[in-house]
């Protein structure tokens, strides 16, 4: 008797068969992301990367690639931070690429906006930039929903504090790992632009 669709005797065993240890080895990455996380990330991040202190970054949503680079860059000491430095130091690329994974699949809801006339001047800075200071878009990278790209970090609703404090470090040439171009762009920001941007960013899903 023929078989469906053509197929032999134990091809599609076989086949099934085939994909049982990437299975395997994707349900390790996410067991030891999550063991990792419960130890060590979730005191200030949060257990899904929601981070409730506005002094620490939501990681949820963030792009796995860009969680993993960050990691890596922390343990190396290429990104300066002696608490990062230290709960990085043990980690794997394999353990960085399972909590980038880990993280990039939570979400976290976004801010409810207060201050209308604020967002509003976040909102222009954000999509136009400033054609008087030179200053240009954040969309023109991140994004028309600053949900960037795996080499440029998802922004959406991020702390505005701690996008705050990136762009003073950027500014101070005190954060050095990312992309040269934000040292130029934070120093164009005044402080209103920079906390405008940083609230409407809060506010986007």
């Amino acid at each position: 008797m023929p078989y469906p669709h053509g197929a032999l005797p134990g091809v599609s065993l076989l086949l099934a068969l085939s994909g049982m240890p990437a299975l395997a080895a994707s349900t390790v990455d996410q067991a030891r992301a999550e063991e990792i996380v419960s130890e060590r990330c979730s005191l200030c991040h949060g257990a899904q990367g929601e981070a409730a202190s506005v002094v620490f970054p939501r990681l949820a949503g963030q792009h796995a690639e860009y969680v993993a680079k960050q990691l890596a860059d922390f343990k190396s000491g290429k990104r300066k931070s002696e608490t990062m430095q230290t709960q990085a130091a043990g980690l794997t690329p394999a353990e960085m690429q399972a909590l980038g994974a880990f993280f990039e699949s939570k979400s976290v809801a976004a801010k409810t906006p207060r201050d209308l006339e604020l967002i509003a001047v976040g909102r222009y800075i954000f999509n136009q930039g400033n054609s008087f200071s030179g200053l240009p878009s954040c969309a023109s990278c991140h994004g028309p929903q600053a949900h960037g790209t795996p080499q440029l970090p998802r922004l959406a609703g991020q702390h505005p504090r701690y996008i705050e404090d990136q762009l003073q470090q950027f500014n101070k040439r005190e954060r050095t790992n990312d992309n040269a171009v934000m040292h130029t762009v934070a120093a164009k920001l005044t402080a209103l632009e920079a906390h405008a941007v940083a609230e409407y960013i809060a506010t986007l899903p």
